[in-house]
């Protein structure tokens, strides 16, 4: 199976989620403006008191790092390529090590993520406006100029329709074309509340447990062939999973991936 098959699949495995979620009457048009009423009510609610909030709670949250490479690379001043899921952003973004170091993050340019864009700048973050699905390659672009000038970029690969932790290959690419090293982070929570939303936003609750882990940094040489990116790809979802997997089972808790 070359590149392009692989990414067919993915594209097919997307729609046949799609098709599954209209089967199952999620998307009629009454729960459609239920969907919108809410999202009106929390735009109100985040936007003036969002950032506060967050940081209210996180002075609550106890909060354990894993993986000394990783960690390592997030100390050094070199840009890098982190990954995690798109309902994990949350926790990490008030943790000291994370804000305030204008950290590019690629944000859709939907009202979702004009909102999440909110939170992102109230914390210090470069937010870069696009998506697989709408500005995409324009999007990269962006990421790699961001990158080639000194600037830690952070990407959802699962963002920002879904399905939930399904990786696409744009971070191993942005990491192959800048040679900047790439690695993800994985997030779990022992309590939280989640938004019933396509990625099951995470928002911990107070005197949570969260552990990160940040994964192993791994470079991606210019040379490397499309296929080789796919496999890539393949294996930081895997590891992202696994490494989530066991910070749920280490905080006594089930993972949430099929929840």
């Amino acid at each position: 199976m070359d590149a392009r098959e692989i990414r067919r699949e993915r594209a097919a495995a997307r729609l046949e989620e799609r098709a599954a979620r209209q089967a199952a009457g999620r998307n009629r048009p009454g729960l459609i403006r239920m969907r919108r009423a809410r999202r009106r009510l929390s735009d109100f609610v985040l936007r003036t008191g969002g950032p506060l909030l967050t940081r209210m709670l996180a002075w609550t949250w106890r909060i354990e790092r894993r993986g000394a490479a990783g960690l390592e690379q997030l100390a050094k001043p070199e840009p890098f390529v982190a990954v995690l899921w798109h309902g994990r952003l949350v926790p990490p973004l008030p943790v000291k090590g994370h804000k305030h170091r204008g950290h590019g993050v690629l944000v859709s340019p939907s009202d979702d993520g004009k909102l999440a864009g909110v939170a992102l700048r109230a914390f210090g973050y470069r937010v870069i406006l696009g998506s697989a699905s709408r500005g995409g390659a324009s999007a990269l672009r962006e990421l790699g100029d961001a990158v080639r000038e000194g600037t830690p970029v952070v990407i959802t690969p699962d963002g920002p329709r879904g399905p939930r932790h399904c990786m696409n290959s744009g971070p191993a690419w942005l990491a192959r074309q800048t040679g900047a090293p790439m690695f993800g982070l994985a997030v779990a929570v022992d309590r939280a509340w989640r938004l019933k939303s396509w990625d099951r936003l995470v928002i911990p609750k107070p005197f949570a447990r969260i552990v990160l882990h940040y994964c192993d940094p791994v470079r991606v040489p210019a040379e490397t062939t499309d296929l080789e990116l796919e496999h890539l790809t393949d294996a930081l979802a895997a590891n992202l999973l696994a490494n989530e997997r066991q910070g749920f089972a280490d905080l006594g808790v089930p993972h949430d991936h099929d929840a």
